[in-house]
């Protein structure tokens, strides 16, 4: 086998011209795959984290048959305390989960007292809201206050309807809402800030303290009765489901245990203020790779709290089924799969015109070697060797190559514009396994390219070969 390593090397260099052309067309096809992985691959990844670390989160999780009516904002699906406490507890035990907020959303009537239009508004705790999604705090545009985020009484309203309306940063306006039994309320909020507005929906979507976004809704405070948890020294809740038992297994009625002082400490510890019914819950996950993973953790979780038909309460969803982009994300993973094959048929094509050309350049050799005892089998594991050989240098040259490039390019900073937001870095990077998996494949590739000029070369009749080099010899 080293003999045959060692004869295809020598060829190799033999024919240096043909070979270094070779290599090279297998190093361009490998480059422009690798640095368009790198570059389109960078791109998704900071889209992706704009939308989610400064709107949406990683993962949602809303009440079922919350999700197709979510444009309208429906305060009539909102998520009851005592469904949030079982789902509180699974957040707070799932270890990939960084960070979540709970969040009132609202359609609102939003005026300055000489102009009106509609608002979707987001009440959350600023904290915990800016800890799910860190980005959002950069959103707001100079002038603006974001230490803290929000504060009671006062707004972070969308530069899409603050620009029209000529609003600045400490101007008075109202907000009016309509709860869930029809009535309506109306409060006053002072300006904090004006905030760069999002592609998609989000673009309309002003920030208010979640107590302020109750208060509008006449959302009451409700208290929870039984809660599954480490308790002070009160008595345990009966280990079995009984008739008569509430959703997160309190006692019947005749023997029914308050848990509600441990219940407040626990919120209170927490800084989820009194418990109460919320729109939605942001997550932010450690690890966004792990979203799928984690996703299906938290679905079993809670997959026995179920309502009346049977159906799971909870319905968690991941940050694409809330943000355009996705669809684009999912436009640039199809590209990575054109692009490859368009790399798997420079390939091809290149090794095996290559191999084919050295067949007909080589008759003679192959012909006085076929005569000297050489097998065909032998015949065949050298032009395969040659092709092997030539795979690695183009491989080798072409990660070398894309490494530079995407070195060189993240020292000239890359900047562009998407949609409303201006001066965004590119990043491209490329991963071990992206580079190890592309350039496993140029050489299985060109392995198969090279099959059928081996083939060819071992099913050559010594004497015919000979004979016809000869004669165009003579000529």
């Amino acid at each position: 086998m080293f003999d045959i390593v060692k004869i295809a090397a020598r060829n190799l260099l033999r024919y240096k011209r043909r070979t270094v052309l070779s290599a090279l067309l297998i190093s361009v096809g490998l480059v422009a795959v690798l640095l368009y992985i790198a570059v389109a691959g960078s791109f998704k990844d900071m889209m992706v984290g704009q939308f989610t670390d400064s709107m949406v989160g990683h993962m949602q999780v809303h009440r079922r048959g919350y999700l197709g009516a979510m444009e309208s904002l429906p305060v009539d699906r909102n998520m009851r305390p005592r469904m949030l406490v079982k789902l509180y507890e699974v957040l707070d035990g799932t270890e990939e989960v960084a960070a979540w907020s709970p969040r009132v959303k609202l359609m609102a009537m939003f005026s300055d007292f000489a102009r009106t239009t509609s608002i979707r508004l987001n009440g959350v705790y600023p904290e915990r809201e800016t800890a799910t999604v860190p980005l959002l705090a950069n959103r707001v545009l100079p002038g603006g206050t974001t230490e803290p985020f929000l504060v009671p009484g006062e707004i972070q309203v969308p530069q899409l309807l603050a620009t029209p309306m000529s609003l600045e940063v400490g101007d008075t306006v109202v907000l009016v809402a309509t709860n869930k039994d029809g009535s309506v309320n109306g409060k006053t909020f002072v300006v904090r800030g004006i905030m760069e507005s999002m592609s998609g929906p989000g673009g309309r979507d002003g920030y208010i303290h979640i107590d302020d976004a109750r208060t509008l809704l006449r959302i009451p405070d409700e208290e929870v009765e039984a809660v599954v948890l480490a308790r002070h020294g009160l008595a345990d809740p009966p280990a079995e489901p009984q008739a008569n038992q509430s959703l997160f297994g309190a006692a019947p009625k005749t023997e029914r245990v308050s848990y509600l002082g441990e219940t407040r400490e626990l919120f209170q510890a927490n800084n989820w203020g009194r418990p109460s019914e919320v729109s939605e819950i942001a997550i932010r996950l450690k690890d966004r790779d792990h979203l799928e993973q984690t996703l299906m953790e938290m679905e079993a979780a809670v997959a026995d709290l179920k309502n009346k038909k049977g159906m799971s309460i909870f319905q968690l969803h991941s940050w694409e089924k809330f943000v355009p982009f996705s669809k684009i994300a999912n436009m640039i993973d199809l590209m990575n799969l054109f692009i490859k094959i368009i790399l798997v048929s420079v390939v091809l094509v290149s090794i095996m015109n290559v191999l084919i050309m050295a067949v007909y350049e080589r008759i003679r050799e192959i012909g006085t070697i076929s005569a000297i005892g050489t097998s065909p089998r032998r015949l065949l594991a050298l032009f395969l060797t040659e092709g092997f050989l030539l795979s690695l240098l183009g491989t080798a040259a072409g990660s070398l190559i894309s490494l530079a490039v995407i070195g060189f390019l993240n020292v000239r900073t890359l900047t562009f514009s998407f949609g409303r937001q201006d001066n965004l870095v590119l990043a491209p990077a490329i991963t071990a396994g992206d580079m190890l998996a592309m350039g496993l494949l140029t050489i299985i590739v060109a392995l198969l390219a090279s099959l059928q000029p081996a083939w060819k070369a071992s099913r050559m009749d010594p004497i015919t070969c000979l004979l016809y080099t000869s004669d165009a010899a003579d000529d």
